[in-house]
């Protein structure tokens, strides 16, 4: 991606040492292992979550449906599809020595990008919006209700630590922000869309008519807040990369006798 078209895909090398499929500390096969078990356990939560709320709420499958509708929801989808399609790419890079991503085109590797971005900064910002303005302070009468909170609220963050902390990927673009702050800007308008068709506001904060001009105040303090998660990610991800390829001179735990990094497609 060019300085000087930010927009631009750019024509260079993508990911010449495959950063998003290698680890300084693990080997490819471990990694894939490790995302593969992160893809498993958040498919299982969200779809026993469905199931639970099917069976035992009130309004049985429609409360399901109405799950749809909530940031934190939205993102943990967000995350298990990001770990399937990491564990895809690690996977076919542990067994040929070059990735899957590394066959896409450049629109969708940009994607793949903007989504790991995604993934580094959203969970902490569901998980400090929940645990500090959301939870009430009373630990949850049902088991269901405190397994279903500590996946979704808080494993959600270890596991974009773990992303963070354990692959080698380069810190993300500037240009990211602006997509994080679109995102936002879109559920701003589903969830205001979930109150025009379902009579609900997915979280209070956003409700007007008990804010009132508050609501503009939280908006935008989550915004402003993913933008300092954001830049916190990145300082941890260079942080990261100075210590384990400077400092220790770590370069990718390599289980695979490859030729080194690619210079041509």
């Amino acid at each position: 991606m060019s300085k000087r078209r930010p927009f631009a895909f750019g024509t260079d090398l993508w990911d010449p040492s495959d950063r998003f499929e290698t680890s300084w500390l693990l080997s490819p096969w471990a990694l894939f292992c490790f995302r593969a078990l992160f893809a498993l356990y958040i498919f299982t939560t969200l779809v026993f979550v469905l199931a639970w709320r099917c069976v035992n709420e009130i309004d049985h499958c429609a409360a399901a449906r109405d799950q749809f509708s909530y940031f934190t929801t939205l993102t943990y989808w967000g995350l298990g599809f990001y770990f399937l399609a990491a564990a895809v790419h690690t996977f076919t890079y542990a067994r040929s020595g070059r990735s899957l991503l590394d066959r896409f085109p450049r629109p969708l590797q940009a994607l793949h990008s903007a989504l790991y971005t995604t993934v580094v900064v959203y969970p902490f910002v569901v998980t400090i919006v929940f645990w500090g303005r959301l939870y009430s302070g009373h630990w949850f009468t049902l088991e269901f209700d405190g397994w279903s909170n500590i996946s979704q609220h808080a494993m959600n963050s270890a596991f974009a630590l773990f992303e963070i902390v354990v692959p080698r990927t380069n810190p993300p673009p500037a240009v990211h922000m602006l997509w994080l702050i679109l995102v936002l800007a879109l559920y701003l308008s589903l969830a205001y869309l979930t109150h025009a068709t379902k009579g609900f506001y997915p979280y209070d904060f956003l409700d007007p008519a008990k804010q009132h001009a508050f609501v503009a105040a939280y908006v935008f303090g989550i915004a402003v807040g993913a933008l300092i998660v954001f830049g916190v990610a990145w300082g941890l991800i260079w942080l990261r990369k100075f210590i384990t390829e400077a400092k220790l001179g770590k370069e990718a735990y390599e289980d695979l006798e490859l030729s080194g990094p690619r210079t041509s497609r």
